[in-house]
């Protein structure tokens, strides 16, 4: 899921920056594991382990990625 499908389905369409970091400083993922979210396009977007860990977790878990 992309932050601003996220930011839609909470009625604050233009805030995928702001669930971005809130993704980001949130110590427990509850709804929406963090490294599950992806940039718009696609790309990995940032993740506070690393993007080198999000994306191994993302394989691990056979999250298929498109427009590598």
């Amino acid at each position: 899921e992309c932050y601003g499908k996220v930011a839609r389905r909470i009625g604050r369409p233009k805030a995928s920056r702001a669930v971005g970091n809130a993704l980001g400083s949130n110590p427990v993922a509850i709804v929406i594991p963090c490294h599950r979210v992806v940039a718009s396009g696609r790309r990995l977007g940032g993740y506070t382990g690393g993007l080198d860990i999000k994306e191994a977790l993302m394989e691990i878990e056979g999250v298929e990625r498109r427009g590598r």
